[in-house]
C-alpha cells in the first residue's frame, strides 16, 4: 500500500466520522518566534485546543508537513527522519477515549489491513502522589477491542522505559508506563507544568516487527526499547486535566482528543518492512539518486550496507529542503534559512561519500517533486525557483569543498584537530564544522570542540558581530537558548559527578538552540532512579539561582582548585574559569571554558533527559533540553 493510499483512506475515514479536513499548515509558522518549523500536527491548533473556537466545527483531521531539525544527527537508521507527514485528528470538547480507540484501530486493522495481532499498546501509570488514576478506562477499551479480534490482552505494568528492559514483555499486550512516557503537556511531565497549563495521559500504539531483541539496546525487549522490534506508529492524547495554582490537578471543562501518527511509519507497517526507506515516496528519492549516481559510473547501491546511511542522508535531507524551500525558505545563514543550508550542503557531503555527484543533487530534488506533486502542487508550481536556489548552494559549497577537504587533510596528519584548526577550516576556508567533526570521527580522530567555540567567539569579538553573534559551523550559535543550554551543560555535568562519582569526565558536547548533548566517561548504563537523581539535582541548582561567575587565573591555580578541563585540551598560562556558586560563594561547578553563559541558574526553565545511550566502550551519552 502506498503512502499516498494510507493517507486518502485516513481523511476519508475520519471525515465519514464527522470530521472537517483542514490543509496542512506550512512548515514556516508565522508569527511564531518560538520553534522554527512545524514539527507536529498538533501546534498551528494550540489555540483551538485551549478553547478558542475553530471556523470548521470541533471535530477535524489533516495530513500535516513537519520538520525536526534537532534530528539531522540522527537520520542514517532505518526511521529517522527531519521531514514526514503526520496524519491527525481532533476533538475539541467532542467525543473522547470511547470513539477516538476504537477509531483509530478499525482504522489500522481495516482500512490499512494491520494484523492486530502484530499492535501493542502503552497507556498512563498514574501519579498517585498528584491523585492521577492510572488509565483504566483506555485499558479496558483496548481489551474489548482485542478481544473482538479474537486476542487476549494482558496488560503489564512496567513503570520507566528503564524498566522495562529490567521486566520485558511477560506475555503482556497493554503496558503502563510512568509520565516520561505516556503523559503529554506542552511542559512535560506534571512534576513540570506551570499552574494553568493542560495535559493529559496518552496510549501509543506499536507495530511488532518481529525481528530479534538485540541485547545491546537492554537485557529484555519491551514496547519503548529501541532494538528495531517495535515502531510506535500513532499516539492518542486524552487531554483532560490543568494543573491548579497550589500543584494538585483538576478536570478540564472542554476534554480533547490530539492524535498523531506518522504516515511514513503506518505505511512501512504495512508493507511489514521497518525501514521507512523502503516505503513509496522515499524509495523512489533512494532510485532517482541511485540512478544519478549510475550514470556517473558509481556502483553504489543502497542495498549494501556501506552505502545505507548516506543514501538515506541524502533522500532524506533533499526531501526535507524541497519541501521547506515549497513554503518560501530559502537557504542562508539566518536561523531557519541556515537549516536548509545545512541540509543541502549535509546531502551534498553525503552524495559525494556515494561517487561523483554531478547531476545527482537536481535528479534528487526531481525524485522529491516527482513523487509529492499530486499531493502538494506547490512542489512542482516551484520547481524552477526551488531547482535553481539548490543549484546555487551546490556551487558555493563545492567550491568550499575541495579547498576545504585539503586543508582538513593537512590538519588531520596529526591525529588530532585543535580548536584553532578548526576554526581556520571554517573561517579562512569555509568549512563547516560539522563536516570537520564527521570526518573526524570517521578516521578515529579527536576535535577540540571547546577550543573551537572559544576561537569563534574571538573571532566574533574581533570581527564585532556582536549585533548578531553567531556560530556558523552548524553547531551552535551565540543566540539565547544555546547560553542556557550551556550553562545547564556545567549543571549536568557536576551533577553527574556527584550521583555517580568523581570518574565521570567529559568525553565529548554538543550544543544546538534545541538540546545539549554530553559524552562523559562511565562504565555502564545509568539506572532510572540515577537518571531521576541526576535530573532533579540540576533542576534543584536551577532553582537555587546560582551565579555565574568567571575568573581569570593561572592554568597551575585552576588546576589546583580542582575546576574540570575538557578532555585532550590545551590551555595556555591563564585561563577563564566559570563558577557556579551559591550566595555564599560556595560552587557547586568549577569548569574551564570561554562561555558565554546566562548569569543566575534562575534564567534557565525545567531541565528535562531525553535519552541516555552509549557511545562506545565506557562512554555514555546524555541528551537534555530546557523546557
Amino acid at each position: 500500500m502506498t503512502s499516498r493510499d494510507i493517507r486518502q483512506k485516513y481523511l476519508k475515514f475520519f471525515e465519514s466520522q464527522g470530521h472537517k479536513i483542514i490543509p496542512s499548515a506550512s512548515l514556516v509558522p508565522e508569527n511564531d518566534p518560538t520553534t522554527l518549523f512545524t514539527g507536529s500536527g498538533m501546534q498551528p491548533l494550540i489555540p483551538y485546543l485551549l478553547g478558542e473556537k475553530h471556523p470548521m466545527g470541533n471535530r477535524l483531521v489533516n495530513s500535516q508537513k513537519c520538520l525536526r531539525s534537532m534530528d539531522i544527527e540522527e537520520v542514517g537508521d532505518n526511521r529517522h527522519t527531519t521531514f514526514f507527514e503526520m496524519l491527525g485528528n481532533w476533538s475539541l470538547g467532542d467525543y473522547f477515549k470511547a470513539e477516538q480507540l476504537p477509531w483509530f484501530f478499525g482504522f489500522l486493522t481495516e482500512s490499512v489491513g494491520l494484523d492486530p495481532s502484530k499492535l501493542y499498546v502503552t497507556v498512563f501509570a498514574g501519579d498517585e502522589s498528584l491523585d492521577i488514576p492510572k488509565d483504566d478506562e483506555s485499558v479496558e477499551i483496548w481489551k474489548r477491542l482485542f478481544k473482538e479480534s479474537g486476542i487476549e490482552a494482558k496488560d503489564i505494568h512496567i513503570g520507566s522505559e528503564q524498566d522495562g528492559y529490567e521486566k520485558g514483555m511477560q506475555g503482556g499486550r497493554i503496558f503502563y508506563y510512568e509520565a516520561k512516557k505516556n503523559w503529554w503537556s506542552r511542559s512535560g511531565v506534571p512534576e513540570t507544568m506551570p499552574a494553568g497549563e493542560p495535559g493529559g495521559p496518552d496510549s501509543e500504539v506499536f507495530y511488532d516487527f518481529g525481528l530479534t531483541h538485540d541485547t545491546k539496546f537492554g537485557d529484555k525487549c519491551h514496547p519503548n526499547c529501541d532494538c528495531g522490534r517495535f515502531m510506535e506508529i500513532g499516539n492518542s492524547v486524552f487531554m483532560e486535566y490543568i494543573k491548579n495554582a497550589d500543584g494538585s490537578f483538576g478536570k478540564l471543562p472542554q476534554r480533547n482528543v490530539d492524535f498523531g501518527g506518522g504516515l511514513e511509519r503506518i505505511t512501512a507497517a504495512s508493507n511489514g518492512n521497518p525501514d521507512v526507506f523502503k516505503i513509496d515516496t522515499l524509495e523512489a528519492i533512494v532510485a532517482g539518486i541511485q540512478s544519478a549516481l549510475g550514470r556517473n559510473g558509481s556502483k553504489a547501491n543502497y542495498l549494501d550496507e556501506k552505502y545505507k546511511k548516506s543514501f538515506r542522508v541524502v533522500a532524506d535531507h533533499l526531501r526535507a529542503a524541497t519541501f521547506v524551500m515549497a513554503d518560501g525558505m530559502m537557504p542562508s545563514n539566518n536561523e531557519r534559512g541556515y537549516v536548509v543550508r545545512r541540509l543541502l550542503r549535509r546531502a551534498i557531503f553525503h552524495i559525494d561519500k556515494l561517487g561523483k555527484g554531478d547531476g545527482v543533487l537536481e535528479e534528487g530534488i526531481n525524485s522529491v517533486i516527482d513523487s509529492y506533486k499530486n499531493s502538494y502542487p506547490d512542489l512542482d508550481k516551484n520547481r524552477k525557483k526551488i531547482l535553481s536556489e539548490a543549484g546555487a548552494e551546490e556551487e558555493r559549497f563545492r567550491h568550499t569543498l575541495v579547498t576545504g577537504m585539503r586543508e582538513f587533510e593537512k590538519v588531520a596528519v596529526g591525529g588530532r584537530v585543535s580548536g584553532a584548526q578548526a576554526s581556520t577550516l571554517f573561517t579562512t576556508h569555509g568549512f563547516p564544522f560539522e563536516m570537520t567533526t564527521e570526518l573526524a570521527r570517521e578516521r578515529g580522530i579527536e576535535v577540540d570542540e571547546e577550543g573551537f567555540h572559544k576561537e569563534m567567539e574571538k573571532h566574533q569579538e574581533i570581527s564585532k558581530a556582536g549585533i548578531q553573534e553567531k556560530f556558523k559551523g552548524g553547531l551552535a550559535d551565540t543566540k539565547e537558548e544555546t547560553i542556557r543550554l550551556h550553562t545547564a551543560h556545567h549543571l549536568l555535568l557536576a551533577s553527574l559527578q556527584r550521583v555517580l562519582g568523581p570518574h565521570v569526565k567529559q568525553r565529548g558536547s554538543n550544543i544546538t538552540a534545541e538540546r545539549l548533548r554530553i559524552d562523559f566517561s562511565h562504565p555502564q548504563k545509568m539506572t532510572s532512579e540515577e537518571i531521576k537523581r541526576v535530573e532533579d539535582l540540576v533542576n534543584e541548582k536551577i532553582q537555587a539561582r546560582l551565579d555565574m561567575v568567571r575568573r581569570e587565573m593561572s592554568k597551575e591555580e585552576a588546576e589546583k582548585i580542582g575546576a574540570e578541563m575538557e578532555f585532550g585540551a590545551k590551555y595556555g598560562d591563564v585561563v577563564s574559569v566559570y563558577f557556579l556558586e551559591d550566595k555564599d560563594g560556595k560552587p557547586f561547578s568549577k569548569e574551564f571554558c570561554g562561555g558565554p553563559h546566562v548569569k543566575s541558574t534562575s534564567e534557565l526553565g525545567h531541565f528535562k533527559i531525553l535519552k541516555e545511550e552509549a557511545v562506545s566502550q565506557g562512554v555514555r551519552r546524555i541528551k537534555a533540553i530546557l523546557q
